[in-house]
């Protein structure tokens, strides 16, 4: 339990968790850069034809190295939301300002979280 009775340590765990999210959103934008990467080489590479799917690239590295990286920043995000609550949860009611919504940082992880769940699906889906 803190002693500090401050609530900058309530404000820095809050910063932790909006960092771990901004690193969530590079790794999953990151995913999807690579997994779409083989599809634009393809394009490039004139595999298909307008609208003729049947010439898609097979699911391969990128493709699978895409989706982990996806997985993995929503996998981070909601193991980081875990840890601020459990922060929250130790510190004093004077170390966390009156009136803050204590929800809304969470929500934001979580709504990122679930962003990055239905980009995966969507990619198994159209991929």
């Amino acid at each position: 339990m803190s002693d500090l009775n401050d609530p900058r340590v309530f404000f820095a765990a809050e910063r932790t968790l909006m960092a771990w999210v901004r690193t969530a959103l590079a790794l999953m934008a990151f995913g999807f850069a690579i997994e779409r990467f083989a599809l634009f080489v393809a394009m490039l590479g004139g595999a298909h034809a307008a609208g003729d799917v049947s010439h898609m690239p097979a699911r391969g590295l990128s493709f699978w190295t895409g989706v982990a990286l996806i997985a993995f920043g929503a996998l981070s995000v909601v193991v980081a939301t875990h840890q601020y609550r459990r922060v929250l949860s130790q510190l004093r009611p004077v170390e966390i300002p009156d009136g803050y919504h204590l929800w809304l940082a969470p929500a934001v992880a979580i709504g990122v979280a679930l962003t990055g769940c239905a980009l995966v699906l969507h990619l198994f889906q159209t991929g």
